[in-house]
């Protein structure tokens, strides 16, 4: 699922969305409150298994959830405690209580995902809503320490409200249990952005005029027609670290469509810099080719052809569009 309708479209492109969540989940709007409150009650489940590895969750037999959000720390970590602004990076497995559904899991490879690529993990804003837990889940993480094990219990109605998707086969009253690694939490400016004289581009590729806090100029070569492979180029040289795959990147960006240079995205548009991890299908192929490699700090200009950005979601509006992004890697979480 690609929103039609997002911000950080890029960086939303997961392949595999929570299907128990409706579309509003990548929307800028957050969820309502529904009244529900983090609880002291006594958790349900039984969480068996260490931190970094993937957790077994066993529910009594006609057990139920409290029509209220439960959080219990599993095993209390030792790093950072994380804040409600910060950035973070977190594995997970969630199920029904009812009959064991999956409700999916960072453990699991996604079916045709490269073997020796590393899996899939959450990575973003805290703050801001995502596609793979309820925005009830991530607000559990805030005040825990980097390197904990929670479990956050509760009906679906408390954790996930009026997100709820009717189709999933999950009723209100029925009760969710999600198991939550807090692996990494960084504090970022969200108006940083990459600092440096800018190179010019090469020849045929599109002129940019970057002069932040905003989203930037792109402007498409007259007459040029859009590379049919992915083309890239270093703007601005950073002083940083390699990018690896697996890593969850904190970054800015505009994004243009070349067949007539109109903006379709920026995260300035949206408060700044956002996050997503990189190398592993969880964003556009364009990106996980382009940044793999490129160093924190640096500013890149990716061309790229619709195969690799949304031509394989015939649902997307941007689904014929060559795109062409310019993007700042400002850290890694």
């Amino acid at each position: 699922m690609i929103p039609t309708k997002t911000a950080r479209r890029a960086a939303a492109a997961l392949v595999v969305p929570a299907l128990f969540l409706t579309a509003a989940c990548g929307s800028d709007s957050k969820a309502k409150d529904d009244g529900s409150k983090t609880a002291s009650a006594a958790a349900v489940a039984k969480v068996s298994g260490k931190f970094g590895e993937e957790p077994k969750i066993e529910v009594p037999k006609g057990a139920k959830a409290a029509d209220q959000v439960s959080v219990k720390t599993v095993s209390a970590g030792t790093g950072a405690e994380v804040k409600k602004t910060d950035f973070v990076r977190l594995d997970f497995a969630g199920k029904t209580m009812k009959d064991g559904q999956s409700l999916g899991s960072t453990w699991t490879k996604q079916p045709g995902a490269d073997p020796k690529a590393p899996r899939m993990q959450v990575v973003q804003d805290i703050s801001q809503p995502g596609q793979m837990l309820p925005g009830k889940v991530m607000e559990a993480v805030a005040g825990q320490k980097v390197g904990s094990r929670i479990e956050i219990e509760g009906t679906a109605k408390a954790l996930i409200g009026e997100q709820l998707n009717p189709q999933s086969g999950i009723k209100p009253e029925d009760g969710l249990v999600w198991v939550v690694d807090v692996v990494g939490a960084k504090a970022f400016d969200k108006k940083t952005e990459s600092k440096g004289e800018q190179a010019a581009v090469s020849e045929g590729m599109p002129e940019v005029k970057a002069e932040g806090p905003k989203a930037a100029t792109i402007t498409i070569p007259k007459g040029e027609k859009a590379p049919k492979d992915l083309k890239e180029q270093v703007l601005i040289k950073g002083k940083g670290a390699e990018v690896k795959a697996g890593e969850g990147l904190v970054a800015q960006y505009t994004g243009v469509k070349w067949e007539d240079g109109k903006k379709f995205d920026s995260s300035w548009d949206h408060g700044g810099a956002t996050a997503f991890q990189i190398g592993t299908g969880s964003v556009i192929k364009g990106w996980d080719k382009g940044l793999v490699g490129k160093h924190i700090g640096d500013r890149v200009l990716l061309t790229i052809p619709a195969a690799q950005a949304y031509g394989s979601n015939p649902q997307s509006e941007l689904a014929k569009n060559n795109l062409v992004f310019v993007v700042d890697i400002v850290g890694t979480v």
